[in-house]
């Protein structure tokens, strides 16, 4: 790939929805935040070419920010297979052994019917493929951009998956000629 690209990959809006479950591709984004959502709006560059994650909560985000994005399904969030849709704490209690010991492994575990986390970087690492040169914006999942910061950093997915990411935060990532620069990990902007 010719040219340097320059990464703004935001983490969507908090998930209107019941804390602690696997939310669904169709749970809605909570954008009740409007200064954050501003502020975070005017630090992104202007005329970038813009892309998302297919989910109502990370497309909702993008528009909320004036984004018109490329929907981009290397972007979507880990799939939790049977788990989506169902409380952890519900899924502790009742989960048995597959939920013990996908926690044991979460980088290599695989919820039935679903993916690892090794799985969605394997699948982040062909959607930043897909992203030419200049500036892009990214409206995606934290799981997403965890799995960025693997491909960009050269970590195994055990170590990527020690970083956080905040709803409405900022992750600058560059990909130039000779190699990845992070400039930032989950910054809020204010």
């Amino acid at each position: 790939m010719e040219g340097e690209t320059f990464l703004w990959l935001i983490r969507h809006a908090p998930v209107d929805g019941i804390k602690g479950t696997i939310h669904a591709a169709d749970a809605p984004a909570d954008l009740g935040d409007r200064a954050q959502l501003e502020a975070l709006r005017q630090s992104l560059p202007r005329d970038a070419a813009s892309y998302a994650s297919p989910s109502r909560r990370t497309v909702e985000t993008a528009r909320a920010l004036g984004l018109d994005p490329r929907l981009v399904p290397e972007f979507s969030e880990q799939n939790f297979g049977g788990w989506t849709g169902r409380r952890h704490d519900e899924l502790a209690a009742t989960g048995g052994e597959a939920y013990t010991q996908f926690w044991s492994d979460p980088a290599r575990g695989k919820p039935p019917g679903g993916e690892s986390f090794e799985d969605q970087v394997a699948r982040v690492r062909l959607g930043l493929l897909r992203i030419g040169a200049g500036p892009a914006t990214l409206v995606v999942h934290s799981g997403t951009i965890r799995a960025a910061l693997c491909v960009a950093l050269d970590l195994t997915p055990q170590a990527a998956l020690r970083f956080v990411i905040d709803p409405l935060s900022l992750t600058r990532i560059d990909r130039l000629a000779n190699g990845w620069r992070v400039v930032s990990v989950n910054q809020r902007i204010s």
